[in-house]
């Protein structure tokens, strides 16, 4: 089969190749899954698994992307919950070879089942946005209606979901980003914004939640802002930032099927979109990975670009933005948490 590999964690993106691989074998309780789209984080090459197992063993030639929806074509023993000819999409395992292949390997409890009506582009779209937002308002923020929430980031491919989630849930949405993508974050819900270059973080008052996506400075800044008792939620590593008599946690997003089905059916209710920006396919993911400036909204691979996945397609279809469906070979989706 086709994959993309990385070997050398010095050379970086310079060191993603487009080789041949043998096609993964299901182990016990896996599926193998057929990928029709894909989706990766662009700084996957900083991560130590990527490069290593679990005991910090070298696992290269590795395949990075780990976000996928397609079909099932193979079960491991003792595998239930799934059939071969399923569609699915899910979020695979860090530590295992990934999504930016014609084929992979993955625990079948890691996959959800995608509807019929929901294009293979946009299902791929849905998982590592949907779960890492799900998850930071939800199971950690524990956020609902009536409670305020500051969005960092919140024109980009996490921020506008995690901005759509909470004003769907009922919660106040105040956005973040840079003055260009103040439009784009008022568009996926946010009710105000906050130009990080030019407006003071401090003056928007007291808010229950802060989601971080940024880090760094305004991660620490962010902290006075919360309330008493409030949380802030980060994806960008350890901080000692702490509310004042509150919570900080800092998470690495899990695979969910529950999750992912709620996420879908918001989608399928026209609830939340995806913020795709391009598509490339397997042949130019080597040139996305190279992309030297920042692109707006998620980069997704078709690994079979002439097939939606909707035989049947027709006006109730969920299908990727005819504007995003040019497909090129040089795009990339940079930055997991900046329009």
């Amino acid at each position: 089969m086709k994959a993309i590999v990385v070997t050398d964690k010095a050379a970086g993106t310079a060191g993603v190749k487009l080789v041949e691989r043998p096609e993964p074998q299901a182990a016990i309780n896996d599926v193998v899954v057929q990928i029709h789209a894909s989706g990766f984080t662009g700084d996957e090459l900083t991560w130590p698994s990527t490069w290593t197992d679990r005991v910090g063993r070298d696992r290269t030639p590795s395949i990075p992307g780990h976000e996928l929806a397609g079909v099932v074509t193979a079960l491991g023993y003792g595998t239930t919950g799934l059939s071969i000819g399923q569609r699915v999409f899910g979020l695979t395992d860090w530590y295992r070879d990934g999504t930016l292949a014609e084929y992979v390997a993955v625990e079948a409890r890691s996959l959800t089942p995608l509807p019929g009506d929901v294009d293979f582009t946009v299902g791929a779209a849905l998982v590592m946005p949907g779960l890492t937002a799900w998850q930071g308002l939800f199971e950690h923020g524990r956020l609902h209606a009536g409670q305020s929430v500051l969005v960092h980031g919140a024109a980009g491919v996490v921020g506008s979901m995690a901005s759509q989630l909470a004003r769907e849930a009922g919660a106040y949405v105040i956005g973040t980003g840079r003055a260009g993508g103040r439009q784009t974050a008022l568009d996926f819900g946010a009710q105000e914004f906050v130009d990080l270059d030019n407006d003071a973080l401090e003056d928007i008052g007291e808010v229950d939640l802060v989601f971080d996506v940024i880090g760094g400075d305004i991660g620490k800044r962010s902290a006075g802002v919360i309330r008493a008792g409030g949380t802030l939620v980060t994806v960008t590593g350890p901080t000692e930032a702490r509310p004042s008599g509150g919570l900080t946690i800092d998470f690495v997003v899990v695979p969910d099927r529950a999750q992912l089905s709620e996420i879908v059916r918001r989608a399928r209710d026209g609830r939340v979109r995806t913020n795709i920006g391009n598509v490339a396919t397997l042949d130019g993911a080597v040139a996305a990975f190279n992309r030297t400036e920042r692109i707006k909204g998620k980069t997704i691979i078709r690994v079979h670009p002439e097939d939606s996945g909707l035989p049947n397609a027709d006006e109730g279809a969920i299908q990727t933005p005819k504007e995003s469906l040019d497909v090129e070979h040089d795009y990339a989706d940079r930055f997991l948490s900046h329009a």
